[in-house]
């Protein structure tokens, strides 16, 4: 906020010069944005209080920046947080709940964050995942460019999988290969074909696509200086890892020593919880080698995190080169740099691995920001507020000196940079399908995974719910139309269940975790609390817009 006041009053003093002394002068250029997006990245960050997680950058960008310590996402799945965020509107408003819905085809005019961006004289360039699979590139809408591959000398990996083994290649193709000839040509659409979920080799950062990626964004970066050095840019990069498959150089994996490798404590679901609300961890089970149901041991369960961590610790290294070129090209002191992961991830913790559940484990994401005018005293500390990745466009445009388009439906949070523990909003909200009996694209389960490996898992989740719900159990809505909505408050996390059809229905089930006492979400405490739940449920109701600052 500083930085715009500073730039419309430099502003105001070049409108009262001459015409003569305003000819010599160049108008103050707009701020640039760096946009730095990671996929399925938990707070698994020394910055974050991790006691393991070696990331020497991101912890220096929090030392000198703001971090939010509750940050949360819209949906805690891939396409729907990235819709959701890029577009400034949540799932349900543009329709967006799942994977397989490309968000132009609901909503072909909504204005995009880099669109916006675009349309008020930025140039716009994104490398890597931002958006999900079909809307990577929203070419015509989004993007001014296409990065700078013409100046890249390093070429990209094009191996079976992106495995650097040959080993793990093969596996790969044998897996989609015993699929497709057990399941039929569909299968391989719900991943079931999938190969090994790590990989340790000794390669290069840019064998693997988010090391090439992160020098692809730097070319571009000085491509864009050279051919437009007077116009602002919007640079996102976007990395993969640490997404499934967990693959990374072999120096990332040595940063670790496996012993010192605690796992998840909290391994139970919560007691009285709801059984639809959490699921069977398909997703990695999809993968080579990983047992397709029961237990992971813990000497797996150690490798598995190990693993990720390798692949923070690979991307916290991608990040600092970005950040280090723009230092080298100068254009620190004009450039607004933010830090977000889409969403949270399991590890274990209450007995699932992987994202899309409702808990605090998967919706809360790292979120920080650093601005060149950041006031001294506000570097290099945390904010407590609610805050949502929906924000993060509202907040941009504000900062950037950009009128808000009439659709967003986040709120801005430049103030925090000014004062980070003002009082700020009462809630924040996130929302997933009942997870149980989707697959990890979020989508209803198919045919084809009940015919799988997966069939008796699935009819074991389905006998856990129908005990628990008893003559509330109808297969269509519980499958199709069952929507968890989860309300974060200061000290409690609130989840609804109900029909998302049906805005009036009354809910099913409610889910009350007290966060001052049960930090772990591990007991439901809402039949305990009937007062407690219809206070919530009326703050619940009043939706986003009734929890806004006053």
């Amino acid at each position: 906020m500083r930085f715009l006041k500073i730039v419309l009053l430099i502003s105001i003093l070049v409108g009262c010069k001459t015409k003569e002394e305003s000819k010599e002068e160049q108008p103050t250029k707009q701020p640039n944005i760096l946009f730095l997006a990671v996929d399925d990245l938990r707070p698994e960050i020394g910055a974050y209080g991790s006691e393991i997680a070696v990331t020497p950058n991101l912890d220096k960008f929090a030392a000198d920046g703001l971090l939010f310590n509750n940050a949360y996402c819209q949906e805690p799945i891939c396409s729907p947080s990235r819709a959701s965020l890029m577009t400034g509107a949540r799932p349900e408003t543009i329709n967006v709940i799942e994977n397989f819905t490309y968000f132009r085809e609901a909503n072909p005019d909504i204005i995009t964050l880099a669109q916006h961006f675009k349309n008020n004289g930025y140039e716009t360039v994104h490398t890597g995942k931002i958006y999900h699979k079909q809307a990577w590139s929203d070419k015509g809408k989004s993007w001014s460019r296409e990065p700078a591959y013409d100046k890249m000398t390093i070429k990209k990996s094009k191996v079976p999988g992106g495995y650097a083994l040959k080993e793990n290649q093969e596996f790969s193709k044998k897996a989609t290969a015993e699929v497709i000839a057990k399941y039929g040509k569909n299968a391989p659409r719900n991943g079931l074909g999938k190969g090994p979920a790590y990989e340790k080799a000794d390669v290069e950062d840019t064998f693997y696509e988010d090391g090439y990626n992160a020098e692809l964004a730097i070319a571009t970066m000085k491509d864009m200086l050279e051919k437009s050095p007077n116009k602002p840019f919007f640079l996102g990069m976007g990395m993969k890892k640490p997404h499934l498959n967990w693959m990374a150089p072999a120096k990332y994996w040595d940063l670790y020593n496996p012993d010192d490798i605690k796992l998840a404590t909290l391994t139970e679901a919560p007691e009285n919880g709801a059984t639809m609300g959490l699921h069977p961890s398909f997703e990695l089970r999809a993968r080579y080698g990983i047992p397709k149901k029961g237990p992971i041991n813990d000497d797996m369960a150690r490798t598995l995190k190990h693993a990720y961590l390798a692949c923070v610790s690979y991307i916290d290294a991608q990040i600092g080169k970005m950040i280090n070129a723009l230092d080298e090209a100068g254009l620190r002191d004009n450039t607004i740099i933010i830090i977000w992961s889409d969403h949270g991830f399991h590890l274990g913790d209450m007995g699932i691995w992987c994202k899309a559940t409702n808990y605090e484990i998967a919706t809360r994401v790292p979120l920080m920001i650093w601005t060149p005018d950041m006031l001294k005293e506000t570097r290099g500390t945390k904010s407590n507020a609610l805050v949502e990745l929906v924000d993060m466009y509202p907040t941009l445009c504000e900062l950037a000196g950009i009128e808000k388009p009439a659709h967003l439906e986040g709120y801005s949070f430049a103030p925090l940079l000014e004062d980070p523990n003002q009082a700020w909003k009462k809630a924040a909200f996130s929302q997933f399908p009942t997870p149980a009996l989707r697959e990890w694209a979020a989508n209803p389960l198919s045919q084809g995974m009940r015919e799988t490996y997966f069939g008796p898992l699935i009819e074991e989740v389905e006998g856990k719910i129908q005990k628990q719900m008893g003559d509330k159990w109808d297969r269509d809505l519980f499958e199709n139309n069952l929507m968890g909505y989860a309300m974060r408050t200061e000290n409690y996390r609130f989840i609804v269940w109900k029909d998302y059809t049906k805005k009036d229905s009354e809910p099913l089930f409610y889910e009350l975790y007290d966060h001052q006492t049960d930090p772990g979400e591990t007991k439901n405490i809402a039949d305990d609390n009937p007062e407690l739940v219809n206070q919530l449920l009326e703050q619940f109701n009043k939706g986003w817009k009734g929890n806004l600052p006053q």
